[in-house]
């Protein structure tokens, strides 16, 4: 029995970190920094896939909850236009050591205010889906699941 305990041990500590996480994000999102053309690239490669895995898991998701993949979609059509605003909004700097740039403080706290909401949110519902003891899927969709799907993808630097 006391070996049940470590894994459960291992759950809370990562729990834990998830403030630590966030505040890092925060500040590691407004720091200046240089812009490298082989970092754009697998950057773009990552969120193109994450994307796609993404979508994928809103299709499935949709066989239970019908409208997931249209607020999915709705949430990457706002994170492209949020990206593009990020991008006009960030601060460009052209030195001798090469192209530098400083991200909105005020986006980038936004984007990671939402992302809290939505991993709040999930510990809401799963900790008020397991005391009302709620069959999954009933429970899902009368909580708004599928609407918090659209803040499930979002990168607030450029």
């Amino acid at each position: 029995m006391p070996i049940l305990i470590i894994p459960v041990l291992v759950v809370l500590g990562l729990v834990a970190l998830i403030p630590i996480a966030l505040v890092q994000r925060y500040r590691m999102g407004v720091a200046r920094q240089r812009a490298r053309g082989w970092l754009i690239s697998i950057n773009l490669v990552g969120v193109s896939i994450s994307m796609l895995m993404f979508m994928l898991g809103a299709l499935v998701t949709s066989i239970w909850l019908h409208p997931t993949l249209a607020y999915t979609i709705g949430g990457l059509a706002g994170g492209f236009v949020l990206g593009v605003i990020g991008l006009w909004f960030t601060r460009w700097e052209v030195t001798p050591d090469g192209l530098l740039f400083t991200p909105n403080r005020l986006l980038v706290l936004t984007m990671t205010l939402v992302v809290t909401a939505r991993i709040l949110f999930g510990f809401w519902h799963a900790w008020h889906s397991w005391h009302a003891g709620v069959d999954g899927a009933a429970s899902a969709a009368a909580s708004g699941v599928a609407k918090s799907m659209a803040a499930g993808i979002t990168k607030p630097s450029a």
